[in-house]
């Protein structure tokens, strides 16, 4: 009898866990893999993917007025928001059935349930107990809620893509990208939205100079900002109402009709049974690893937003494919997290990529920063006030450029090119020599010629 029934199981088939396992069985390993919930994890259920529909429905509303200046009749159409969440729930689940073939074609046994360890190589998965040379833990994150009176009135990210109706008003709590992507398909589908955070600027950790245009460009969109104010408590009223009991800068209560909880996501790492097998936490309570992936128990790795380095889906996939090669092709992957792109789905977009200003102040000493702020072609006979954003920023020691920074539409996809770029260490005068695509936004990254600080 063999000593383990696989080469590597994986706990949790969200995005990380499905490549790891899908690699790993193409490199010849036994894969089994276990899912308590849905198939695609977070981003196919509950986070990128249903939010980018929702962000594409909650931008028609503005579509229809700016078609006016192009010469079609006003019109006022109506909005069922019952045939969007049924219509992204088929997409879902059509996505569903995809990951479900994709490891059934990899030949990686699927188990439903939830999988605890009972010791480095044996694992749980309801009464099923099966034994494995590594594990790989996967389960990824769940929404974080203050503990406050009154908390479990109020909804996550998670309950979102699933209310039976759209409420008039609501209140997003948060100032991270969920909460502002949220304020926003909110405001966007019609709902009377306020969006609260405790800090004076919200989107901590991107570029200052953006999230000051962001917040300038979310309010034109009719979202109210309230920053410098906590919630102390939400209170449910009579008529189903919630009333939040604010302090800081705010007035000191507010009825709404929702209150969505956008505060970030924590590790998902609750009986897992990672005590019994002596797999540590770091002081964050996300699962400690070194570079190879690999927790306090040499045969046990983990990955993706359960080690809380990026919680990206593409960082995730990333990493999935170097556990696979390391641990079956004998082919060691350290991951490159230097310049990460990445995008905002609030509107107008934020795309994403290398250190912030004060960042690459503190990196490089002597930078040079190129910008431009300017009124999108299309607005010019819509009579929308929506304005965009670029920025680069060079190391004036070698004239490389380091970060690229924009607000405006499609940024995430502008932004994904200039990665390239920046990723082979592209200069200032490579990006001055190319000819730019005329008319587009995107030319001006090639056009900027003189810097507005250095």
């Amino acid at each position: 009898m063999a000593e383990y029934d696989y080469d590597l199981f994986v706990i949790g088939a969200g995005s990380g866990g499905v490549r790891a396992s899908r690699m790993a069985a193409s490199y010849g390993a036994r894969v089994g893999i276990a899912e308590e919930r849905y198939l695609g994890g977070t981003c196919v259920n509950v986070g990128c993917v249903p939010k980018k529909l929702f962000v594409y429905a909650s931008h028609y509303r503005e579509d229809f007025h700016d078609a006016e200046g192009y010469g079609f009749e006003p019109v006022t159409p109506g909005f069922d928001w019952q045939r969007l969440r049924d219509n992204k729930d088929a997409e879902i689940k059509r996505l569903n059935g995809v990951y479900g073939g994709l490891l059934d074609g990899a030949g990686v046994t699927l188990h439903d349930g939830r999988a605890r360890l009972l010791d480095a190589h044996t694992v749980a998965i309801g009464d099923t107990t099966v034994r494995s040379r590594y594990v790989l833990i996967a389960t990824g994150s769940w929404p974080f809620v203050p503990d406050l009176p009154g908390a479990e009135l109020a909804v996550t990210s998670n309950e979102m893509f699933h209310l039976d109706a759209l409420p008039k008003q609501a209140v997003v709590v948060g100032g991270g990208y969920i909460a502002v992507e949220f304020a926003g398909i909110l405001a966007g589908l019609g709902v009377d939205t306020t969006l609260i955070y405790r800090g004076s600027l919200f989107l901590r950790g991107f570029d200052d100079g953006i999230r000051s245009f962001v917040a300038d460009e979310i309010r034109k969109k009719g979202v109210k900002l309230q920053f410098d104010t906590d919630v102390t408590r939400i209170e449910a009223l009579p008529d189903g109402q919630r009333r939040l009991h604010l302090k800081g800068a705010a007035a000191s209560t507010l009825d709404t009709g929702l209150v969505l909880y956008a505060t970030g996501r924590r590790p998902l790492v609750d009986d897992l049974g990672l005590d019994a097998a002596g797999v540590e936490l770091d002081e964050r309570g996300a699962i400690r690893v070194d570079d190879a992936f690999r927790t306090s128990v040499p045969n046990i790795l983990a990955l993706g937003d359960v080690i809380d380095r990026y919680q990206l889906t593409p960082v995730a996939l990333a990493e999935g494919m170097a556990v696979a090669r390391a641990l079956f092709r004998d082919e060691p992957v350290k991951m490159d997290y230097e310049a990460i792109p990445t995008a905002v789905f609030c509107q107008p977009n934020i795309g994403t990529v290398g250190p912030t200003e004060a960042e690459a102040r503190q990196r490089y000493g002597h930078i040079k920063v190129f910008e431009s702020q300017f009124r999108p072609m299309k607005h010019t006979m819509t009579g929308a006030a929506e304005r965009t954003l670029m920025k680069l920023i060079v190391s004036a020691a070698d004239d490389r450029v380091v970060a690229a920074h924009m607000v405006g539409p499609d940024a995430g996809e502008i932004i994904q090119g200039l990665a390239v770029a920046i990723k082979a260490g592209a200069t200032k005068a490579h990006f001055d020599a190319t000819v730019g695509i005329h008319p587009t936004a995107a030319e001006e990254f090639v056009t900027m010629r003189e810097p507005v600080r250095s």
